[in-house]
């Protein structure tokens, strides 16, 4: 990947950007992850023998780009994760979904499971984890056929946004698990990112524009976000 791209640092977290395509912590494939790139950071910049410490607060999907949080201590990364439990770490997603008519705002309340497969479905009882999402369209794209959304989640489930939107007819543009199987990369961005700091409490907002490029082009307003 390119040169990490940092938003915010200092003795305790650190801000950076995500880019699409890159795991968020290491898995079986061994590929590159943002845990590992900005612990080798960590440990160029400060001259730090040995392990790095570096907490893992939230995730994003590998295709997903966007801000996320790292904490640099262990007492941040537990005041951080308390606050993504209690819903006060707050995040703002960018997506482009099919279906120019979608409504101009609106509610989703599913109840999701986790598959064997690492996929997620939604269940029509409360046998699933309850998860809920607002969203508000910014754009029409009539001729692609296609919208530009902002979605706030109320809770943070697996593959949550691609599963609710597939699951109300919008399926995210380039979804290659739960949409069109066309080679496209999803269109789906961690746009901003709200919390309070994990020791001096006061409240931090960070904010990234989706790539000026691919699908996202389709609409003006992303150049003005």
């Amino acid at each position: 990947m390119n040169k990490l791209e940092i938003l915010y640092e200092d003795n305790h977290i650190i801000v950076v950007v995500k880019p699409s395509n890159i795991l968020s912590q290491s898995d079986n494939t061994n590929d590159i992850d943002m845990l590992t790139i900005i612990k080798n950071y960590l440990k160029e910049k400060y001259h730090k023998p040995g392990n790095v410490y570096l907490g893992l607060v939230h995730r994003l999907d590998r295709p997903v780009s966007g801000v996320m949080v790292f904490a640099k201590t262990s007492k941040a990364a537990s005041r951080l994760s308390k606050e993504v439990q209690d819903h006060i770490l707050k995040k703002t997603y960018l997506a482009v979904v099919n279906g120019y008519d979608i409504e101009d705002n609106g509610e989703y309340v599913d109840y999701i499971v986790k598959q064997d497969d690492n996929s997620s479905k939604i269940v029509n009882n409360d046998q699933g984890k309850y998860c809920k999402l607002v969203y508000n369209v910014l754009e029409r794209n009539k001729g692609l056929n296609l919208a530009l959304v902002s979605i706030n989640l109320m809770t943070g489930r697996h593959h949550q946004i691609r599963v609710q939107f597939a699951h109300h007819g919008h399926t995210l543009y380039g979804d290659q698990r739960y949409g069109i199987r066309n080679k496209k990369q999803i269109a789906l961005h961690a746009y901003q990112i709200e919390f309070i700091h994990p020791t001096t409490k006061e409240v931090m907002k960070f904010k990234k524009s989706p790539p000026q490029e691919d699908i996202w082009l389709k609409f003006q307003k992303v150049s003005t976000l």
